[in-house]
C-alpha cells in the first residue's frame, strides 16, 4: 500500500485515550497510522464499489463462460 505524497492538511481526530497512549508508548507515529489506516478504507471502498458498479456485465459474462467454455480454451497448456 502506498501513499502518493501530497501536502498534508491539519485534521482533528477522536481516538481512545489507551490506543493513543500504547501508541506512544510505542513509538507509533499517529498521522502516519491514520493516514495508512484510510488508504486502507479507500481502498476497500472502491473495491466495493466497482464490484457493485459492475456486477451485472461480471454475471452476464460468467454465464457466457458457462454456457460457451472459455473462448480460447482450444489453446490451454493444462
Amino acid at each position: 500500500m502506498r501513499m502518493k505524497t501530497s501536502q498534508k492538511r491539519a485534521t482533528n481526530v477522536s481516538l481512545p485515550n489507551d490506543l493513543v497512549a500504547e501508541a506512544r508508548e510505542l513509538g507509533i507515529n499517529l498521522s502516519q497510522a491514520c493516514a495508512k489506516g484510510v488508504v486502507s478504507e479507500i481502498s476497500v471502498k472502491r473495491r466495493e464499489r466497482w464490484l457493485t458498479e459492475n456486477w451485472d456485465a461480471i454475471q452476464e459474462r460468467n454465464a457466457w463462460v458457462e454456457k460457451n467454455g472459455l473462448p480460447l480454451e482450444k489453446h490451454r497448456m493444462f
